[in-house]
């Protein structure tokens, strides 16, 4: 193990962030810095997240991305997932330098996403992120939990 290694080990902590009523955008965006820095995260309530915009331009674009294949080999098509934690955790993954760098990787072993809240975060308090309302910002959003449900995922 090297300095820099034994560093990230030493620097991490578990940080809990809360993906009601924030925008996807910014959430994952903080949320990649902190990966970065070394830290553990887990998002709690990720079917609540705001993808802001028009419904039906979110909706045409995330099943655009679904029917994705390659002519050729349709196993090296990329994957794009329909539960809404996955989904989350995808945006956050385009965030971080997961194919060009090892700590890419490394840091996106150290997320974690949830739908609702899990027992073990029920008492530790989530960090806020700053911001205004969304919904009362921005005319048109969706919520990842009826993304999910428009992509075809029936569970929640």
């Amino acid at each position: 193990m090297n300095a820099k290694q034994s560093k990230i080990e030493a620097a991490s902590k578990k940080v809990v962030y809360d993906a009601k009523d924030k925008v996807l955008g910014r959430l994952g965006s903080e949320v990649a810095k902190s990966l970065l820095k070394g830290n553990e995260v887990a998002i709690i309530n990720a079917q609540d997240a705001i993808i802001t915009g028009t419904k039906k331009v979110i909706v045409a674009r995330y099943k655009t991305r679904l029917n994705l294949q390659e002519k050729e080999n349709p196993d090296h098509s990329p994957y794009w997932p329909r539960r809404s934690d996955m989904l989350v955790k995808r945006v956050i993954r385009g965030m971080l330098p997961y194919r060009k760098k090892p700590s890419g990787k490394a840091a996106y072993r150290r997320l974690r996403v949830y739908i609702g809240v899990p027992e073990i975060y029920k008492n530790t308090k989530p960090i806020e992120i700053i911001s205004k309302n969304p919904k009362s910002i921005y005319v048109g959003y969706i919520t990842m939990g009826h993304l999910s449900k428009l992509l075809g995922y029936d569970k929640e």
